[in-house]
Protein backbone atom coordinates (compact mmCIF):
# COMPACT_ATOMS: atom_id res chain seq x y z
CA UNK A 1 0.00 0.00 0.00
CA UNK A 2 1.33 3.64 -1.02
CA UNK A 3 1.33 6.39 1.15
CA UNK A 4 -0.52 8.26 -1.36
CA UNK A 5 -2.99 5.45 -1.34
CA UNK A 6 -6.04 6.96 0.64
CA UNK A 7 -6.79 6.07 4.16
CA UNK A 8 -9.31 3.71 4.39
CA UNK A 9 -11.90 4.50 6.88
CA UNK A 10 -14.79 2.93 9.05
CA UNK A 11 -17.24 5.00 10.08
CA UNK A 12 -19.03 3.83 13.46
CA UNK A 13 -22.81 5.10 13.62
CA UNK A 14 -26.32 4.96 14.12
CA UNK A 15 -28.45 6.18 10.87
CA UNK A 16 -27.22 10.05 12.17
CA UNK A 17 -24.47 11.33 13.02
CA UNK A 18 -22.30 8.95 11.09
CA UNK A 19 -23.95 9.98 8.02
CA UNK A 20 -23.12 14.15 8.38
CA UNK A 21 -19.93 13.20 9.30
CA UNK A 22 -19.17 11.97 5.94
CA UNK A 23 -20.92 14.39 4.01
CA UNK A 24 -18.82 17.45 5.86
CA UNK A 25 -15.91 15.58 6.19
CA UNK A 26 -15.03 12.68 3.85
CA UNK A 27 -17.75 13.00 1.07
CA UNK A 28 -15.17 14.39 -2.52
CA UNK A 29 -12.55 13.74 -0.26
CA UNK A 30 -9.80 12.00 -2.31
CA UNK A 31 -7.21 11.78 0.99
CA UNK A 32 -10.17 9.03 2.34
CA UNK A 33 -11.94 5.88 1.38
CA UNK A 34 -14.90 5.12 3.32
CA UNK A 35 -15.01 1.32 2.99
CA UNK A 36 -18.21 1.25 4.93
CA UNK A 37 -20.78 2.43 7.94
CA UNK A 38 -21.12 0.20 11.01
CA UNK A 39 -24.78 0.15 12.61
CA UNK A 40 -25.83 -0.02 15.90
CA UNK A 41 -28.46 1.11 18.69
CA UNK A 42 -31.35 1.12 16.16
CA UNK A 43 -32.49 -2.00 15.06
CA UNK A 44 -32.84 -3.00 11.37
CA UNK A 45 -30.62 -0.37 9.79
CA UNK A 46 -27.97 -2.19 8.85
CA UNK A 47 -27.81 -3.91 5.32
CA UNK A 48 -28.51 -1.07 3.17
CA UNK A 49 -26.14 1.37 1.39
CA UNK A 50 -25.37 4.91 1.84
CA UNK A 51 -26.66 5.14 -1.97
CA UNK A 52 -24.23 6.58 -4.86
CA UNK A 53 -26.91 9.99 -4.18
CA UNK A 54 -25.89 10.98 -1.44
CA UNK A 55 -22.12 9.63 -1.52
CA UNK A 56 -21.05 11.26 -4.47
CA UNK A 57 -18.94 10.92 -7.24
CA UNK A 58 -15.92 8.79 -5.84
CA UNK A 59 -18.18 5.90 -4.39
CA UNK A 60 -20.36 4.65 -8.03
CA UNK A 61 -21.59 2.31 -6.08
CA UNK A 62 -22.05 3.78 -2.58
CA UNK A 63 -21.01 2.53 1.04
CA UNK A 64 -22.55 -0.73 2.73
CA UNK A 65 -23.84 -0.83 5.97
CA UNK A 66 -22.94 -3.66 8.26
CA UNK A 67 -23.37 -4.61 11.49
CA UNK A 68 -21.21 -3.61 14.40
CA UNK A 69 -20.94 -7.06 15.66
CA UNK A 70 -18.27 -7.34 12.55
CA UNK A 71 -16.06 -4.47 12.90
CA UNK A 72 -12.93 -6.43 13.82
CA UNK A 73 -12.94 -9.08 10.58
CA UNK A 74 -14.11 -5.56 8.64
CA UNK A 75 -10.87 -3.84 10.13
CA UNK A 76 -8.71 -7.23 8.89
CA UNK A 77 -10.70 -7.69 5.55
CA UNK A 78 -10.40 -4.57 4.13
CA UNK A 79 -7.35 -3.18 5.83
CA UNK A 80 -9.21 -0.53 7.16
CA UNK A 81 -6.35 2.64 8.75
CA UNK A 82 -8.98 4.14 10.71
CA UNK A 83 -12.47 4.09 12.49
CA UNK A 84 -14.13 7.03 13.38
CA UNK A 85 -16.98 7.03 15.75
CA UNK A 86 -20.27 8.55 15.18
CA UNK A 87 -23.13 7.92 17.83
CA UNK A 88 -24.45 9.38 21.02
CA UNK A 89 -25.83 8.72 24.36
CA UNK A 90 -22.90 6.26 24.70
CA UNK A 91 -21.10 5.74 28.26
CA UNK A 92 -17.84 6.94 28.28
CA UNK A 93 -16.26 3.92 29.12
CA UNK A 94 -18.18 1.90 26.77
CA UNK A 95 -16.97 4.58 23.63
CA UNK A 96 -13.13 3.12 25.15
CA UNK A 97 -13.79 -0.29 25.04
CA UNK A 98 -15.17 0.25 21.08
CA UNK A 99 -11.91 2.30 20.69
CA UNK A 100 -9.88 -0.44 22.56
CA UNK A 101 -11.24 -2.80 19.47
CA UNK A 102 -10.49 -0.88 16.77
CA UNK A 103 -6.59 -0.40 18.19
CA UNK A 104 -6.71 -4.04 18.85
CA UNK A 105 -7.31 -5.07 15.08
CA UNK A 106 -4.54 -2.09 14.13
CA UNK A 107 -6.80 0.65 13.10
CA UNK A 108 -6.77 4.43 14.68
CA UNK A 109 -9.40 5.62 16.11
CA UNK A 110 -11.37 9.13 16.28
CA UNK A 111 -13.66 11.45 16.96
CA UNK A 112 -14.42 14.77 14.96
CA UNK A 113 -15.81 17.40 16.68
CA UNK A 114 -18.02 20.39 16.12
CA UNK A 115 -15.27 22.93 13.94
CA UNK A 116 -14.80 20.04 11.48
CA UNK A 117 -18.92 18.87 11.46
CA UNK A 118 -20.97 22.23 12.32
CA UNK A 119 -22.30 24.08 9.44
CA UNK A 120 -22.87 27.98 9.50
CA UNK A 121 -25.96 29.17 9.07
CA UNK A 122 -26.85 32.96 7.87
CA UNK A 123 -29.63 32.62 10.87
CA UNK A 124 -29.44 32.59 14.05
CA UNK A 125 -29.23 29.43 16.08
CA UNK A 126 -30.79 28.09 18.99
CA UNK A 127 -29.37 24.59 19.60
CA UNK A 128 -31.16 22.79 22.37
CA UNK A 129 -29.29 19.58 23.45
CA UNK A 130 -28.94 17.27 26.50
CA UNK A 131 -26.52 15.16 27.77
CA UNK A 132 -28.25 12.64 27.81
CA UNK A 133 -31.61 11.10 26.48
CA UNK A 134 -35.20 11.97 27.88
CA UNK A 135 -33.75 15.09 29.89
CA UNK A 136 -36.91 17.03 27.88
CA UNK A 137 -35.16 19.16 25.17
CA UNK A 138 -38.16 18.33 22.73
CA UNK A 139 -40.40 20.30 25.59
CA UNK A 140 -38.12 23.27 25.72
CA UNK A 141 -37.70 23.15 21.81
CA UNK A 142 -41.98 23.34 21.44
CA UNK A 143 -42.02 25.71 24.33
CA UNK A 144 -39.68 28.60 23.07
CA UNK A 145 -40.89 27.96 19.50
CA UNK A 146 -44.05 29.16 21.00
CA UNK A 147 -42.88 32.30 22.62
CA UNK A 148 -40.75 33.09 19.30
CA UNK A 149 -44.05 32.56 16.80
CA UNK A 150 -45.60 34.93 19.62
CA UNK A 151 -42.88 37.27 18.88
CA UNK A 152 -43.70 37.13 15.19
CA UNK A 153 -40.55 35.56 14.38
CA UNK A 154 -40.81 32.46 11.69
CA UNK A 155 -39.16 29.24 13.44
CA UNK A 156 -37.97 26.54 11.68
CA UNK A 157 -36.98 23.27 14.04
CA UNK A 158 -34.40 20.98 12.50
CA UNK A 159 -34.03 17.59 14.01
CA UNK A 160 -31.13 15.63 14.72
CA UNK A 161 -31.43 13.24 11.72
CA UNK A 162 -33.99 9.84 12.18
CA UNK A 163 -33.13 8.56 8.61
CA UNK A 164 -34.74 4.53 9.27
CA UNK A 165 -36.23 3.87 5.56
CA UNK A 166 -34.76 4.76 2.00
CA UNK A 167 -31.83 6.96 2.88
CA UNK A 168 -32.11 8.75 -0.73
CA UNK A 169 -35.77 9.84 -0.38
CA UNK A 170 -35.30 10.91 3.23
CA UNK A 171 -32.43 13.25 2.07
CA UNK A 172 -34.14 15.98 2.80
CA UNK A 173 -37.53 15.72 4.90
CA UNK A 174 -39.68 18.99 5.30
CA UNK A 175 -43.00 17.91 7.68
CA UNK A 176 -45.73 21.01 8.07
CA UNK A 177 -48.56 18.57 9.09
CA UNK A 178 -49.46 14.93 9.62
CA UNK A 179 -50.12 14.06 6.14
CA UNK A 180 -46.73 14.81 5.62
CA UNK A 181 -45.88 12.09 8.27
CA UNK A 182 -47.72 9.74 6.93
CA UNK A 183 -46.46 10.06 3.07
CA UNK A 184 -42.75 10.39 4.77
CA UNK A 185 -43.35 6.93 6.43
CA UNK A 186 -42.19 7.70 9.64
CA UNK A 187 -41.77 5.35 12.45
CA UNK A 188 -43.21 5.71 15.93
CA UNK A 189 -39.88 6.97 17.00
CA UNK A 190 -39.68 9.45 14.19
CA UNK A 191 -43.31 10.59 15.22
CA UNK A 192 -42.78 11.00 18.74
CA UNK A 193 -40.16 13.76 17.71
CA UNK A 194 -42.21 15.46 14.81
CA UNK A 195 -46.07 15.33 16.13
CA UNK A 196 -45.38 17.27 18.98
CA UNK A 197 -44.07 20.35 17.09
CA UNK A 198 -46.39 19.67 14.07
CA UNK A 199 -48.50 19.84 16.80
CA UNK A 200 -47.68 22.95 17.83
CA UNK A 201 -47.53 24.49 14.54
CA UNK A 202 -44.11 24.19 13.96
CA UNK A 203 -42.33 23.51 10.30
CA UNK A 204 -39.66 20.58 11.02
CA UNK A 205 -37.01 19.83 8.81
CA UNK A 206 -34.89 16.77 9.15
CA UNK A 207 -33.38 14.11 6.97
CA UNK A 208 -29.46 13.21 5.95
CA UNK A 209 -28.02 15.87 3.75
CA UNK A 210 -28.03 18.71 6.40
CA UNK A 211 -26.46 21.67 4.17
CA UNK A 212 -29.61 21.03 2.23
CA UNK A 213 -31.53 20.92 5.17
CA UNK A 214 -30.58 24.05 6.24
CA UNK A 215 -30.83 25.92 3.23
CA UNK A 216 -33.96 25.27 2.74
CA UNK A 217 -34.90 25.44 6.21
CA UNK A 218 -33.20 29.44 6.19
CA UNK A 219 -35.05 30.03 3.01
CA UNK A 220 -38.61 29.62 5.49
CA UNK A 221 -37.68 31.31 8.89
CA UNK A 222 -35.78 34.31 10.48
CA UNK A 223 -34.28 31.53 13.36
CA UNK A 224 -33.41 27.93 13.67
CA UNK A 225 -34.13 26.01 16.30
CA UNK A 226 -31.50 23.20 16.52
CA UNK A 227 -33.65 20.20 18.42
CA UNK A 228 -30.70 17.54 19.04
CA UNK A 229 -31.91 14.15 19.35
CA UNK A 230 -30.21 11.37 22.26
CA UNK A 231 -27.51 13.90 23.68
CA UNK A 232 -25.62 15.02 20.67
CA UNK A 233 -24.15 18.30 19.65
CA UNK A 234 -25.54 20.72 16.84
CA UNK A 235 -24.58 19.57 13.43
CA UNK A 236 -25.22 23.82 13.21
CA UNK A 237 -23.04 26.12 14.67
CA UNK A 238 -24.91 27.81 17.60
CA UNK A 239 -24.86 31.37 18.65
CA UNK A 240 -26.88 30.30 21.76
CA UNK A 241 -26.33 26.82 22.98
CA UNK A 242 -28.86 25.25 25.59
CA UNK A 243 -28.12 21.88 27.38
CA UNK A 244 -30.79 19.97 29.10
CA UNK A 245 -29.82 17.91 32.16
CA UNK A 246 -32.01 15.82 34.26
CA UNK A 247 -32.72 15.76 38.26
CA UNK A 248 -33.48 12.67 38.41
CA UNK A 249 -30.41 11.24 37.09
CA UNK A 250 -28.22 13.87 38.63
CA UNK A 251 -24.69 12.08 38.34
CA UNK A 252 -25.21 11.47 34.54
CA UNK A 253 -23.86 15.18 32.98
CA UNK A 254 -20.38 13.82 32.52
CA UNK A 255 -20.41 10.59 32.02
CA UNK A 256 -21.71 9.77 28.63
CA UNK A 257 -20.53 10.74 24.60
CA UNK A 258 -21.24 13.40 23.93
CA UNK A 259 -23.29 14.33 26.40
CA UNK A 260 -20.44 15.94 28.78
CA UNK A 261 -19.71 17.96 25.53
CA UNK A 262 -22.43 19.45 25.26
CA UNK A 263 -22.60 20.40 29.03
CA UNK A 264 -19.01 21.79 28.68
CA UNK A 265 -20.27 23.90 25.46
CA UNK A 266 -23.30 25.33 27.22
CA UNK A 267 -24.35 28.77 27.55
CA UNK A 268 -27.39 28.09 29.56
CA UNK A 269 -28.38 24.73 31.17
CA UNK A 270 -31.62 23.61 31.85
CA UNK A 271 -31.73 21.46 35.37
CA UNK A 272 -35.08 19.98 34.32
CA UNK A 273 -37.64 17.84 36.53
CA UNK A 274 -36.95 19.38 39.77
CA UNK A 275 -40.66 18.94 40.42
CA UNK A 276 -40.38 14.76 39.84
CA UNK A 277 -40.58 12.78 42.91
CA UNK A 278 -36.39 11.68 44.02
CA UNK A 279 -35.45 14.57 42.20
CA UNK A 280 -32.09 16.03 43.37
CA UNK A 281 -31.71 19.24 42.17
CA UNK A 282 -28.54 20.42 44.14
CA UNK A 283 -26.41 17.27 42.99
CA UNK A 284 -27.18 17.93 39.14
CA UNK A 285 -26.18 21.63 39.31
CA UNK A 286 -22.68 20.58 40.92
CA UNK A 287 -22.37 17.97 38.73
CA UNK A 288 -22.82 20.73 35.89
CA UNK A 289 -20.41 23.06 37.81
CA UNK A 290 -17.84 20.67 37.74
CA UNK A 291 -17.56 21.01 33.96
CA UNK A 292 -18.70 24.15 33.50
CA UNK A 293 -18.92 27.31 35.95
CA UNK A 294 -19.73 30.08 33.23
CA UNK A 295 -23.13 28.95 32.06
CA UNK A 296 -26.31 30.27 33.34
CA UNK A 297 -28.29 27.66 35.01
CA UNK A 298 -32.04 27.68 34.55
CA UNK A 299 -34.50 25.36 37.23
CA UNK A 300 -37.10 23.80 35.48
CA UNK A 301 -40.46 21.52 35.61
CA UNK A 302 -41.85 19.10 33.53
CA UNK A 303 -45.44 19.13 34.70
CA UNK A 304 -47.58 16.22 33.93
CA UNK A 305 -51.03 16.31 33.02
CA UNK A 306 -53.93 13.59 31.74
CA UNK A 307 -56.22 14.20 29.33
CA UNK A 308 -59.04 12.52 30.94
CA UNK A 309 -57.96 11.74 35.17
CA UNK A 310 -61.10 10.23 35.90
CA UNK A 311 -60.96 7.54 33.30
CA UNK A 312 -58.04 6.21 35.12
CA UNK A 313 -59.35 6.51 38.90
CA UNK A 314 -59.26 3.19 40.12
CA UNK A 315 -58.76 1.12 37.30
CA UNK A 316 -55.91 -1.17 36.10
CA UNK A 317 -53.78 0.65 34.03
CA UNK A 318 -51.02 -0.30 31.30
CA UNK A 319 -48.15 2.51 30.70
CA UNK A 320 -47.01 3.46 27.40
CA UNK A 321 -43.70 5.21 27.59
CA UNK A 322 -41.67 7.21 25.45
CA UNK A 323 -39.96 4.74 23.43
CA UNK A 324 -35.71 6.08 23.75
CA UNK A 325 -36.11 7.60 26.77
CA UNK A 326 -37.37 4.46 28.11
CA UNK A 327 -34.74 2.08 26.36
CA UNK A 328 -31.32 3.27 25.53
CA UNK A 329 -31.74 6.09 27.30
CA UNK A 330 -31.32 4.05 30.25
CA UNK A 331 -34.57 5.65 32.60
CA UNK A 332 -37.01 2.73 34.17
CA UNK A 333 -40.31 4.56 33.55
CA UNK A 334 -41.37 8.06 32.42
CA UNK A 335 -43.74 10.72 32.86
CA UNK A 336 -47.03 7.95 32.31
CA UNK A 337 -45.69 6.36 35.07
CA UNK A 338 -45.55 9.43 37.11
CA UNK A 339 -49.34 10.40 35.63
CA UNK A 340 -50.59 7.04 36.65
CA UNK A 341 -49.80 7.13 40.20
CA UNK A 342 -50.80 10.67 40.41
CA UNK A 343 -54.23 9.95 38.97
CA UNK A 344 -54.68 7.55 41.81
CA UNK A 345 -55.14 4.20 39.40
CA UNK A 346 -56.17 0.91 41.05
CA UNK A 347 -52.83 -1.43 39.86
CA UNK A 348 -50.35 -0.58 37.28
CA UNK A 349 -50.39 -3.93 34.70
CA UNK A 350 -47.13 -4.59 33.79
CA UNK A 351 -46.71 -5.38 30.05
CA UNK A 352 -44.32 -8.05 30.51
CA UNK A 353 -47.22 -10.75 31.34
CA UNK A 354 -48.44 -10.11 27.51
CA UNK A 355 -45.74 -9.31 25.60
CA UNK A 356 -45.84 -10.62 22.15
CA UNK A 357 -41.86 -11.55 20.85
CA UNK A 358 -40.76 -8.58 19.22
CA UNK A 359 -41.94 -6.97 22.76
CA UNK A 360 -40.36 -9.47 25.35
CA UNK A 361 -36.97 -9.08 22.94
CA UNK A 362 -37.28 -5.42 24.15
CA UNK A 363 -37.10 -6.18 27.70
CA UNK A 364 -34.23 -8.71 27.61
CA UNK A 365 -31.77 -6.17 26.02
CA UNK A 366 -32.90 -3.61 28.52
CA UNK A 367 -33.23 -5.28 31.69
CA UNK A 368 -33.84 -1.77 33.94
CA UNK A 369 -37.47 -1.09 32.06
CA UNK A 370 -39.62 -0.75 34.84
CA UNK A 371 -43.49 -2.30 34.70
CA UNK A 372 -44.00 0.32 31.69
CA UNK A 373 -44.20 -0.47 28.44
CA UNK A 374 -41.91 1.72 25.71
CA UNK A 375 -43.34 2.40 22.56
CA UNK A 376 -41.57 0.61 19.82
CA UNK A 377 -41.96 1.13 16.13
CA UNK A 378 -39.31 0.68 13.94
CA UNK A 379 -41.51 -0.97 11.28
CA UNK A 380 -44.64 -2.41 10.82
CA UNK A 381 -43.72 -5.62 13.30
CA UNK A 382 -43.14 -3.93 16.22
CA UNK A 383 -46.28 -1.79 15.75
CA UNK A 384 -47.96 -4.65 15.24
CA UNK A 385 -46.53 -6.66 18.39
CA UNK A 386 -47.11 -3.07 20.63
CA UNK A 387 -50.53 -3.47 19.82
CA UNK A 388 -50.55 -7.23 20.49
CA UNK A 389 -49.09 -7.03 24.14
CA UNK A 390 -51.39 -3.81 24.78
CA UNK A 391 -54.56 -5.96 23.67
CA UNK A 392 -53.60 -9.35 25.39
CA UNK A 393 -52.49 -7.15 28.96
CA UNK A 394 -55.09 -7.11 31.86
CA UNK A 395 -55.31 -3.70 31.36
CA UNK A 396 -58.95 -1.70 31.05
CA UNK A 397 -57.12 1.55 30.36
CA UNK A 398 -53.99 2.71 28.65
CA UNK A 399 -52.28 5.68 29.61
CA UNK A 400 -49.79 6.64 26.43
CA UNK A 401 -46.96 9.47 27.97
CA UNK A 402 -45.49 8.36 24.73
CA UNK A 403 -45.72 12.10 22.02
CA UNK A 404 -47.67 10.46 19.43
CA UNK A 405 -51.48 10.41 19.25
CA UNK A 406 -51.22 6.25 19.58
CA UNK A 407 -54.68 5.55 19.49
CA UNK A 408 -54.80 6.92 15.66
CA UNK A 409 -51.25 4.97 14.89
CA UNK A 410 -52.70 1.56 15.93
CA UNK A 411 -56.36 0.33 16.31
CA UNK A 412 -57.02 -0.96 20.06
CA UNK A 413 -59.93 -1.77 21.71
CA UNK A 414 -59.02 -0.58 25.00
CA UNK A 415 -59.39 3.42 25.56
CA UNK A 416 -56.33 5.58 25.97
CA UNK A 417 -55.53 8.51 27.79
CA UNK A 418 -52.84 10.71 26.84
CA UNK A 419 -50.44 12.11 29.25
CA UNK A 420 -48.73 15.20 28.01
CA UNK A 421 -45.88 17.16 29.59
CA UNK A 422 -44.66 20.40 28.70
CA UNK A 423 -42.04 22.86 29.91
CA UNK A 424 -42.32 25.37 32.92
CA UNK A 425 -39.41 27.56 34.58
CA UNK A 426 -39.67 25.58 38.65
CA UNK A 427 -40.77 27.98 41.47
CA UNK A 428 -37.71 29.89 42.32
CA UNK A 429 -36.91 32.60 44.84
CA UNK A 430 -36.88 36.46 43.23
CA UNK A 431 -34.30 37.30 40.95
CA UNK A 432 -33.66 33.39 39.96
CA UNK A 433 -32.96 33.58 36.52
CA UNK A 434 -35.96 32.02 34.07
CA UNK A 435 -35.43 30.71 30.33
CA UNK A 436 -37.40 33.18 28.60
CA UNK A 437 -35.55 36.57 29.67
CA UNK A 438 -32.40 35.05 28.85
CA UNK A 439 -33.41 34.17 24.98
CA UNK A 440 -34.99 38.36 25.02
CA UNK A 441 -31.78 39.28 25.65
CA UNK A 442 -29.74 36.84 22.68
CA UNK A 443 -32.71 38.62 20.52
CA UNK A 444 -31.81 41.72 21.09
CA UNK A 445 -28.33 41.14 20.62
CA UNK A 446 -29.34 39.46 17.32
CA UNK A 447 -31.50 42.51 16.53
CA UNK A 448 -34.84 40.59 16.34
Amino acid sequence: MSENDPRRVVIMGAAGRDFHNFNTVFRGNPDYEVVAFTAAQIPGIAHRRYPTALAGYLYPDGIPIVDEADLEALIARERIDEVVFAYSDVEHAAVMHIASRALAAGADFRLLGPRATMLRSDRPVIAICAVRTGCGKSQTARYLSARLRERGLKVAVVRHPMPYGDLAEQSLQRFATMDDLAEGKCTAEEREEYEPHIAAENLVFAGVDYAAILEAAEAEADLIIWDGGNNDFSFSRPDLQIAVTDALRPDQAASHHPGETVARMADIVIVNKVDAPGADTASAEAAIRSVNDRATIIRAASPVTLDDTPAVKGKRVLVVEDGPTITHGGMPYGAGLIAAEAGGVGAIVDPRASAAPAIAAVFEAYPHIGPVLPAMGYDADQLAALRETIEASAAEVVIAATPIDLAALIALTKPVIRARYGYADADADAGDPRLWPQIETFLVAKGL
